[in-house]
């Protein structure tokens, strides 16, 4: 067969490929903007970016130095793209959500198209249309169109997943090259440093990023190059850890503390696998896609397929090993054979699994889908395309391999495809029936806020002020004059106490009110909240995710998860002082109770906890918090406050009897 014949084969082939890429990007982006929304949680992550704007740092409450974003590296990728563009905060995190994303899925298939290329060579005359595959099951799963917006930084992790499949890809077809004093190739020095985001990624992708470095730290190489690979690869998340420790005093951010992220509960885990699965019959196109991927590995190593007799791993891979013979060295043998396409996929897939492990272990999360979507990713990497071989087959053994091969390939192709209509056909993206938290306290976040707040695309803070309380939390924010705390009152949908001062502040006369006054709302949605709020207002939750305290109690045995701390009011109540009175207290509120906070506060334990988040941040201070941050994150107090005066062996103070008025 001429070369033009050839190359006109492998223009076809690339048109095919480049053709299903544009395709599935655009059934990703449509299905993505349909389902267009930001979350609560997402409204949580722009309210530390307009601390940062405004220059009270990167915090949820100016003055508390508390990391309530679980991803450092999306809250600053969200800022410096507002720093660029200057539009509202909420089209912003919308546009570049939605890039990641699109982005990921390119990344997926390029990177499945390098390894084909690594582990499957066409013969002469034969090269491979490659077809979408496993990426349509994640592009038409409804929460992967949910996710892809949002606000949150799903995106942005899926996006560094493709990349480090891709890169890794690269990497391991690449050959081996080393610089002056070691200096390790660009290509090599890009992909360490991107691994070592992982923990800014989010924190568990530390697990992902730890086993993408280890395969290159196993692969043969100088001790310099190692070194400039460690130096790489650790210098922005050591250079961070170490200032996350001294500012927030504390190892990781508060989420991971108040979700216990270290817990286990397997059962909760297994409920949350299962509610993905189950609504969309997910088993089905992962069986088909996995007994796909079994047959193409077949036909890669069966004798004489389609790259049986090939040395599919560059300079690195099998074309190497009559120098190892030679060398007479197993373990220097098998360091080569790190660095392969077949090594790179397989380390993906454990790193699927262990991931999938880790989401279940945990107990899965709140928001249907959500933190299993990483882990589906993975799975689907290496059959994100599917290799068909065309033109003839070079020999009666190729054939036989193609007979059995290419009908299983497209038999699966119509599977996937079918299914993935079937699910645009009968999804319905805005469904009239009531969306409501199940046994299990999972919810489908957006369908729930859509019918809550009457808005389809709920995208900016203000169309959660339909949400039932926020406008009327709004008003009474404003009107205040004199300082308070609000609290939500509960069984109704649009009251909240208000707690307010019965004696001037200090320094003030009778009737004077403050310039400043001091108020503070203790609400579970802190997004909606906070950012519908101005930032000189204080707003808190109940589970932990912006309050210190909340998050330093103990799990709930059988709290919903993401929910299942819950610091009473009281605690507020006696923090911020507000209340002098009895007379001043809601009905429901127990005086003792407040009392009995206030003396807890005072265990020297708990002060020092306060203290290294709100205490002004001098070079003493950061030393400090540097020293005792792993003890503070282990450190929990009791949410009943009579308990937790006794366990800090405090005087108990003597109960008052409440006051019964009409409040």
């Amino acid at each position: 067969m001429s070369e033009v014949t050839v190359a006109r084969r492998a223009g076809r082939t690339d048109a095919v490929f480049w053709s299903g890429v544009v395709a599935v990007v655009a059934i990703f982006f449509a299905g993505a903007w349909q389902r267009r929304w930001i979350a609560d949680d997402g409204l949580i992550v722009l309210r530390t970016v307009r601390n940062l704007i405004a220059g009270n740092g990167p915090v949820f409450n100016a003055g508390e130095r508390v990391e309530s974003n679980t991803s450092t590296l999306w809250t600053y990728l969200v800022y410096f793209a507002h720093e660029v563009v200057g539009y509202r905060l909420e089209l912003v995190v919308l546009g570049v959500a939605l890039t990641l994303s699109m982005a990921a899925v390119v990344c997926a298939m390029l990177g499945a198209r390098v390894m084909y290329r690594g582990t499957r060579r066409a013969p002469s005359g034969g090269p491979m249309v490659l077809l979408p595959f496993g990426v349509l099951i994640y592009v038409m799963l409804p929460p992967a169109r949910d996710f892809a917006s949002s606000g949150l930084e799903t995106g942005l992790v899926i996006c560094w997943i493709g990349l480090m499949w891709l890169g890794l890809q690269l990497w391991a077809r690449a050959p081996h090259g080393e610089g002056r004093f070691g200096l390790p190739a660009i290509g090599t020095a890009a992909v360490a440093f991107v691994a070592g985001l992982g923990p800014l990624v989010r924190p568990e992708m530390a697990l992902a990023a730890a086993a993408f470095l280890a395969l290159m730290a196993a692969a043969p190489q100088s001790w310099r190059h190692l070194g400039w690979l460690v130096g790489i690869a650790g210098a922005v998340p050591v250079a961070y850890q170490v200032w996350r420790m001294s500012y927030y005093a504390l190892p990781y951010p508060l989420t991971a503390v108040a979700k216990d992220a270290g817990g286990s509960k397997w059962d909760k885990g297994a409920e949350y696998l299962w509610d993905l699965l189950a609504p969309y019959a997910l088993v089905l196109p992962l069986v088909v896609v996995l007994v796909a991927g079994v047959i193409a590995v077949w036909a890669r190593v069966a004798p004489g397929g389609a790259g049986g007799n090939e040395g599919d791993d560059g300079e690195v891979g099998e074309a190497n090993d009559e120098d190892d013979d030679d060398e007479g060295s197993r373990l220097l043998r098998l360091r080569r054979r790190v660095r392969s396409t077949p090594v790179v996929t397989a380390v993906f897939l454990v790193v699927a699994l262990v991931m999938l492990l880790y989401v279940v272990r945990v107990g899965g999360d709140f928001m249907h889908g959500r933190v299993l979507l990483p882990s589906l990713f993975l799975i689907l990497l290496p059959v994100s395309v599917i290799p068909l071989p065309v033109g003839p087959a070079r020999g009666s053994v190729d054939a036989s391999v193609r007979r059995v091969a290419v009908p299983v390939t497209v038999v699966a192709w119509l599977v996937v495809v079918g299914w993935a209509v079937t699910i645009q056909v009968t999804e319905d993206p805005f469904r009239e029936k009531p969306e409501s938290i199940t046994a299990a306290g999972i919810v489908d976040e957006r369908q729930f806020y859509i019918q809550r707040t009457g808005h389809k695309h709920p995208l900016l803070a203000e169309d959660y002020l339909d949400f039932p309380r926020m406008r009327a939390l709004v008003r009474s924010v404003d009107q205040n004059r004199t300082g308070a705390v609000f609290l939500p009152v509960p069984g109704f949908q649009d009251r909240w106490d208000v707690v307010s001062y019965d004696r001037p502040m200090p320094g003030l006369g009778p009737f004077e009110l403050p310039e400043e006054p001091i108020k503070t709302v203790v609400f579970l949605n802190l997004g909606m909240t906070s950012m519908n709020l101005p930032l000189d207002v204080g707003v808190y939750d109940t589970v932990g995710l912006a309050s210190p305290l909340a998050a330093h109690t103990d799990r709930m045995e059988d709290g919903r998860i993401g929910h299942d701390k819950f610091l009473p009011y009281d605690w507020v109540l006696a923090r911020t002082g507000v209340v002098e009175d009895p007379v001043n207290f809601p009905r429901w509120i127990d005086v003792n109770w407040v009392n009995q906070a206030e003396v807890a506060l005072q265990c020297p334990a708990t002060q020092a906890l306060i203290e290294s988040y709100s205490a002004p941040l001098t070079l003493e201070r950061r030393w400090s918090n540097v020293v005792n941050a792993f003890s503070y994150a282990e450190y929990r107090i009791n949410r009943i406050p009579a308990y937790e005066v006794q366990r800090c062996g405090l005087p108990m103070p003597e109960n008052v009897e409440k006051y019964q008025g009409t409040r």
